[in-house]
């Protein structure tokens, strides 16, 4: 009889079915029962080499845990539900979600996750560009998922994060576009024949960002102290089912099948024509009748430092009283109609804006205005950084002011102007070579300038 094997020692031996076998002892299961893991080969030496692989995975306390290993698609639905949503706002993990139903599940979810290679990310990535994504997209995605898999690898039920074996595509810094102080004027002035007029004044004047501005409200906002609370922000969240079978919910608005070519259903669609959903799709969920979570919404800032309070810019403060007035006249007005949210820039009925209008609002004024297309962030929180710049404020109190953490992300938003270029460059030439005072003494253009001429060649010399 052979000697019992100790404790935590493997055992190869060659069944009989033909193929050799090796038998790895991890530790203990959940449940207290013996972690056997089984490896096979053909050959002995084989068997032997899978079986050092799993004791050295082990030995280093990176053996991926007992039990069947989860699909990609298993895994971010448990990641996304049970994890990211402690940590993340409401608007990314809306963005999470939408990237993992529209670009992850599709393209590896059906792998198991100790089965996931490269190749697979790769050719994702590779699919997602030719199918018109752009760069920063599929950068977005694998960073979401290369977390997801951090977090899984953390957890030991895979060995390795195959994320950090690719390459994702490389982005191009998007460059700001921000206006010119001239540009800024001629906005606003087109602004001003708006009731929105003010909303534009604390986002060109200002740079508070779009949600910021929409999400302002009466009780945040100091016109004695002249101080702006930017404590909340307005966002559109994306509606979840609140029913037991979202599934069965959304079922007279699935469409399983893609369009015919030059389909002229949507040809008004900025996007085309929609996907075709997926299998067991959960969407569609604005029609569910116990929807909940998504809509126009007032969340907290991304950052502590985003709700620091920001000084009102003293000009500004009887524009702001003189818009409360009129905001009161209007409450007055509509009685019964009007729907209170205490918004300091509402819609006639009282209800906040949605960023989707005010969106369109600001494509208008760029076009009455004469001003070339660019991004709302250009046209507000560029803008004030620039113009700031521009004004001689140094970098740190525009970094103040725009609430950033880092004077690198300042740096980025603040866009030099050829102007204070050609301004730099002509206190430089005076430094070598200083224009010449006037004085009081007569003398004739040619004489004097000769005499400058040879003062500075002496200067040289």
């Amino acid at each position: 009889m052979s000697p019992r094997k100790p404790n935590m020692e493997s055992s190869v031996y060659l069944g009989g079915d033909g193929w050799w076998h090796g038998r790895v002892t991890m530790g203990i299961k959940n449940d207290g029962t013996p972690d056997r893991r089984h490896r096979r080969a053909r050959t002995e030496s084989e068997v032997r080499r899978k079986v050092k692989e799993l004791e050295k995975l082990r030995d280093e306390g990176r053996a991926p845990k007992a039990g069947r290993v989860p699909t990609v698609a298993e895994w971010m639905t448990t990641y996304l539900t049970t994890i990211a949503s402690l940590k993340l706002k409401p608007r990314s993990l809306d963005d999470y979600w939408s990237k993992t139903r529209n670009d992850i599940i599709p393209g590896v979810g059906g792998h198991r996750l100790n089965k996931l290679a490269p190749e697979h990310l790769e050719a994702m990535y590779a699919a997602m560009l030719q199918a018109g994504r752009a760069p920063s997209h599929v950068l977005k995605v694998h960073r979401i998922l290369s977390r997801a898999l951090k977090i899984a690898h953390r957890r030991r039920m895979i060995a390795e994060n195959v994320a950090t074996l690719v390459d994702p595509p490389s982005v191009d810094e998007t460059e700001a576009n921000p206006f010119t102080q001239e540009e800024a004027k001629a906005f606003l002035r087109a602004a001003a024949k708006r009731p929105t007029f003010m909303r534009w004044i604390v986002g060109v004047g200002m740079g508070f960002r779009q949600g910021e501005c929409l999400g302002l409200r009466w009780s945040y906002v100091d016109l004695e102290a002249e101080l702006f609370h930017p404590r909340w922000q307005l966002q559109r969240l994306t509606w979840r089912h609140g029913c037991k079978d979202p599934h069965a919910c959304g079922s007279r608005l699935h469409r399983f099948d893609a369009c015919r070519p030059n389909c002229g259903t949507h040809g008004a669609y900025k996007r085309g024509c929609p996907k075709p959903c997926p299998k067991e799709c959960t969407g569609h969920a604005s029609a569910c009748p116990e929807r909940k979570g998504g809509g126009l919404v007032f969340t907290r800032p991304k950052t502590k430092k985003s709700q620091n309070p920001v000084p009102i810019p003293p000009p500004f403060v009887p524009y702001l009283r003189e818009h409360k007035a009129r905001q009161d006249e209007a409450r007055a007005a509509a009685g019964e109609a009007w729907e209170e949210c205490g918004a300091v820039f509402t819609r006639p009925d009282g209800r906040p804006i949605d960023p989707r209008a005010d969106w369109e609002e600001f494509k208008e004024l760029l076009e009455e205005a004469g001003i070339s297309d660019r991004r709302l962030y250009d046209g507000s929180r560029h803008t004030a950084g620039t113009i700031l710049n521009e004004l001689g404020v140094d970098m740190v109190t525009i970094m103040e002011i725009l609430r950033h953490t880092q004077i690198s992300q300042t740096r980025r938003y603040v866009k030099g102007r050829s102007t204070l270029s050609k301004d730099a460059m002509q206190r430089m030439g005076d430094a070598f070579f200083p224009t010449p005072r006037a004085t009081s003494e007569t003398r004739t253009e040619t004489a004097s300038s000769k005499e400058a001429r040879a003062r500075r060649r002496r200067r040289i010399q």
